[in-house]
């Protein structure tokens, strides 16, 4: 519940910095949250595996396409809620949002990314306390490579160049645009590769679970 509600709601307050980030901090640092929610949705479905419930679906006259759409379209629509909630109630409480309706498109394609890759991940692990604990420590990794932390531009060449694979960068790359982009060009493949990674994401997820 503090995942859902708390957390999101709190970064509606956050001050804006100076220079970087563009964005006041709470705009900065939900995509984080992003991360963390999703993956905490997404260990539900491995509760259901440890409790045997996706053997019985076997015998159930549900598919598991049927079980993991279902799922993952409740768990979007909670995602896409707290993005509208975060935007949103940012522009009524007279945050500086700039364009608050792509700031959302943004945020819902991240959403969708990032459901994505916590399926991949919980497909990997039968355990929910191990996958959570190790995904938290992953998060850092991306957060940080990806600039959602810290500015990019600080860091060397190499590093610049790896942070293009994370799908954080993307997301960093997309607030930064809202701010100060001009070509709508670029702002759709931004959310375009961002649709990509769930695209991809969600094959190998759904593949792995039915094997």
């Amino acid at each position: 519940m503090v995942f859902l509600t708390l957390f999101p709601i709190a970064c509606i307050f956050l001050p804006t910095g100076e220079g970087w980030p563009f964005l006041p901090y709470g705009y900065q640092y939900f995509g984080i949250l992003i991360l963390f929610i999703g993956i905490r949705l997404a260990t539900i479905i491995l509760e259901d595996r440890e409790k045997g419930v996706v053997k019985r679906l076997a015998v159930a006259p549900i598919s598991h396409f049927q079980y993991l759409s279902q799922n993952l379209l409740a768990y979007s629509i909670i995602l896409i809620l707290q993005c509208v909630i975060v935007v949103y109630g940012g522009v009524l409480f007279g945050q500086n949002l700039y364009q608050p309706a792509l700031l959302l498109l943004l945020y819902v394609s991240f959403s969708f990314t990032s459901l994505a890759i916590a399926l991949t991940w919980i497909s990997i692990y039968r355990k929910k306390d191990v996958s959570f604990l190790v995904y938290m420590s992953l998060i850092f990794i991306i957060v940080v490579l990806g600039g959602l932390i810290i500015p990019i531009e600080i860091f060397p060449d190499l590093l610049k160049r790896i942070a293009v694979i994370f799908p954080t960068f993307w997301l960093a790359e997309g607030l930064a645009w809202i701010v100060i982009g001009e070509d709508i060009l670029d702002f759709l493949l931004i959310n375009g590769v961002l649709w990509l990674y769930t695209i991809v994401f969600i094959i190998m997820g759904s593949t792995r679970k039915i094997q």
